[in-house]
């Protein structure tokens, strides 16, 4: 059973809500054919992933920043002899992801419509602002939020920020998330509750050792529907 304390209960948007690593995975793709010329696709792989990180603290988290570091990663790795049409099809990759429908995961209107009446729904997720709040418009699940928090990052004082905002304690609080690094060890450390929903394509920054996958002290369920079963 879900604790009886909750009173908020938080989902991550990207790939909790909706598919978004999917579409990530996608322009990886298409950007290393793009520069096939001058690198092997792992290896254009491996180095976007280092220009990413290094990038994190510039830019944060979603498709404007990762389409930043692509350009940056072609202009490295063509040693600044890029054909500027390479760049304008970079480009045109990011609009492409900016604009992508939104594909909700299984259940989500219906495990909403039945949190909704008994606990504060809130959404708390990474990435750019403008991007995010343009999902969830498109996404039509905003009436049942009582607030949205984009987060620069998801570190526990990220977290207690958030908890104290909403006035409550942290075993008030429940998260519930694809991201074991961002959306649950988080909250397990600061006295929140968590529940892990695996999605099939994990971000590489996001990936966390076995030991704490092991963790018995969050839920991890296959589908979001089985909450239901918890409250």
């Amino acid at each position: 059973m879900m604790n009886p304390l909750i009173k908020v209960i938080a989902f991550d948007a990207d790939d909790t809500l909706w598919v978004n690593e999917t579409y990530f995975r996608e322009a990886e793709h298409q950007f290393a054919q793009l520069l096939s010329a001058y690198e092997t696709e792992n290896k254009i792989d491996q180095e976007l992933f280092k220009i990413e990180m290094n990038n994190l603290a510039n830019y944060g988290y979603g498709v404007k920043g990762f389409i930043l570091s692509m350009i940056e990663c072609g202009l490295e790795l063509s040693n600044n002899q890029i054909n500027p049409k390479i760049i304008q099809k970079i480009l045109n990759l990011g609009k492409e992801m900016i604009n992508k429908p939104i594909e909700l995961l299984d259940d989500v209107k219906e495990v909403l419509a039945a949190l909704q009446p008994n606990y504060r729904l809130i959404v708390a997720t990474k990435g750019d602002l403008l991007d995010q709040e343009r999902k969830l418009e498109k996404s039509g699940l905003l009436k049942y939020f009582h607030h949205i928090e984009v987060m620069s990052d998801k570190k526990e004082a990220d977290y207690r920020k958030l908890i104290n905002h909403l006035d409550i304690k942290p075993n008030e609080f429940l998260m519930v998330g694809n991201s074991l690094k961002s959306d649950v060890l988080p909250l397990v450390s600061i006295g929140a509750s968590a529940i892990h929903i695996p999605f099939h394509t994990t971000w590489a920054h996001e990936e966390v050792d076995l030991a704490h996958q092991e963790n018995p002290s969050y839920i991890t369920l296959h589908s979001l529907k089985e909450i239901l079963k918890l409250y």
